[in-house]
């Protein structure tokens, strides 16, 4: 069945959600967020494309961008070749991270480019791993609090005024509004903390001891370790509360 043709932009801006495969965790440890934002940066020039927001998830990716100069299908297979070749490596592992085909939306006005850029900082909130945006490491908006880094923040900040302060003000102002609003979303359960997963590996054990995992089977480890992952325990959350080695936790 032929897939269904995205839908064309008149403004150029889309939102998009890039993600990872079999929904396992993208993002290990503060190294690997920085990476992909390296990443982004530096094709920006030889694609050509903007960026006004973002937000890393643990395994999935939020984007408010502008296509310019080369379609984005094509920038995104030049930061995904890119950014999986290092990860593959830092890792030892092999084949793809994101999934072929992301997933995009239209946006055609300045009122619902806002409403996507809020959802998009939002996201971690809602998500129920921040109590605050601004605590959240990974998102845009400390890029126009604090400096731009690869977003066009003068593009957005625009549109609150035309002086600086007062947008800043009513960027933040409009970023912490409590909304209802309705975006491209991605259904994410979201990190557990460790009491959590502890909870949660136990509740497949069956009665037994956390501390026996390393005793049991080989095919009954690869199964609690694939529903953690499934889960969304992170490799080193698996690692730490269950004492296998990571190099087999990253195998599998």
């Amino acid at each position: 069945m032929p897939r269904e043709a995205r839908a064309k932009s008149n403004t150029g801006i889309y939102h998009i959600i890039l993600r990872s495969i079999n929904k396992q965790n993208i993002f290990e440890d503060d190294e690997d967020y920085q990476k992909l934002l390296e990443t982004l940066k530096k094709y920006q020039e030889k694609s050509g494309y903007e960026i006004y927001a973002y937000c890393l998830m643990s395994n999935h990716i939020h984007l408010l961008m502008k296509e310019i100069k080369e379609e984005l299908g094509i920038a995104f297979r030049r930061i995904g070749a890119s950014f999986v070749y290092w990860y593959n490596w830092k890792y030892a592992r092999s084949g793809h991270l994101f999934q072929d085909r992301y997933k995009s939306e239209a946006v055609e006005s300045d009122r619902y480019f806002l409403t996507v850029l809020r959802y998009i900082h939002q996201n971690p909130l809602k998500a129920g791993i921040v109590k605050n945006i601004s605590d959240y490491p990974w998102s845009s908006y400390s890029e126009y609090i604090v400096k731009a880094k690869i977003c066009n923040i003068h593009f957005t900040l625009g549109m609150f005024s035309q002086d600086e302060e007062q947008a800043i003000k009513l960027f933040k102002e409009f970023n912490l509004t409590e909304n209802k609003d309705h975006c491209l979303s991605y259904e994410i359960k979201g990190r557990l903390h460790d009491i959590e997963a502890l909870d949660f590996i136990k509740s497949i054990l069956q009665g037994k001891s956390h501390l026996e995992i390393q005793n049991f089977e080989k095919e009954r480890i690869r199964n609690i370790i694939k529903k953690c992952k499934e889960r969304g325990l992170s490799l080193k959350q698996i690692e730490r509360l269950t004492r296998l080695s990571f190099s087999m936790i990253r195998r599998i």
